[in-house]
């Protein structure tokens, strides 16, 4: 079986103005902000081109230009590290530009993100197909979902969703899927989606995570959906007409972990995390993390 992703581009919202984060993105969008030294957003466009995206698609408000700015040739700072003998950061700095093509599409007001994924709609060739959807806030790890998801994709048509099996007592913080099984245990048809319902009327343990391979058709279903409060169009809610249609939808139940880098909390640990794993850091700051907590 063919398993190349039937996807070209993925669309990465980028356009929210990071209030969790104030005053830090007053300046500096919060997607540049480093998990260790690299920025969440290229951690996420790594995993994009490692399923074989050949074009990021940065969704981004007016005024935000830096978060494309990471992607762009940098070869004055490079030749200028090579010159004062730090060539090993040139491979560092160059990595992002390398990574994918890059464009970027204005969301010129916050209407939510179907609006936002409306956005690219232009710049995403119908004959694709499908594309695929990274929100910049989850860190998936492994990665390798998105290839799984496409493996999905090209066996049953349709979406398919990336979603994590949530402990009951937490799953009201959540979106939530009503699914029934297929022959695959982390694959399962999903026949409609409830946002953060009570523990004991929830339809599943299954949460929606930030990954998404959507047909093309989710254009169609985002001109004809109604926007909800504050007039925000919601992405759920074109996948659920979709569904109400008979669109195939899948989610594929991914058993590893996940970093959320959308609040102050969450972008400390996936620091942390990541950092330990660091061959340069992780040791010392394992020393030091562990006399600091028996201190």
């Amino acid at each position: 079986m063919n398993t190349a992703p039937p996807f070209r581009s993925a669309v990465v919202p980028a356009a929210g103005l990071g209030t969790r984060f104030l005053p830090t993105t007053k300046t500096v969008p919060k997607e540049l902000l480093p998990v260790v030294d690299t920025p969440g957003i290229e951690i996420v466009a790594a995993e994009a081109a490692e399923a074989g995206a050949e074009q990021l698609l940065i969704v981004t408000s007016p005024g935000k230009d830096a978060v494309a700015a990471h992607f762009a040739d940098s070869s004055e700072l490079e030749k200028e590290l090579q010159e004062r003998g730090k060539g090993k950061l040139v491979a560092k700095v160059r990595r992002a530009h390398e990574l994918i093509s890059v464009r970027t599409v204005t969301q010129f007001e916050a209407k939510g993100l179907g609006h936002a994924v409306g956005c690219a709609r232009e710049a995403i060739d119908p004959a694709d197909g499908a594309f695929a959807v990274l929100l910049p806030d989850d860190i998936v790890l492994p990665t390798g979902v998105l290839s799984k998801m496409a493996e999905v994709r090209a066996q049953k048509g349709g979406s398919v969703l990336c979603a994590f099996d949530v402990p009951r007592e937490e799953i009201s913080a959540y979106g939530v899927f009503d699914v029934t099984d297929t022959d695959d245990d982390d694959v399962k048809r999903v026949h409609g989606m409830v946002e953060k319902p009570a523990a004991d009327e929830a339809p599943s343990t299954f949460a929606a995570a930030g990954r998404y391979l959507l047909d093309v058709a989710i254009f169609d279903a985002l001109d004809r959906i109604t926007p909800g409060a504050g007039g925000e169009l919601q992405l759920t809610d074109a996948v659920a007409l979709l569904i109400e249609e008979g669109h195939p939808v899948h989610v594929v139940v991914h058993r590893g972990g996940r970093h959320d880098l959308g609040n102050p909390g969450g972008y400390v640990r996936a620091f942390v995390d990541f950092a330990l794993q660091d061959p340069q850091y992780g040791p010392d700051l394992r020393e030091w993390l562990a006399a600091r907590l028996n201190g």
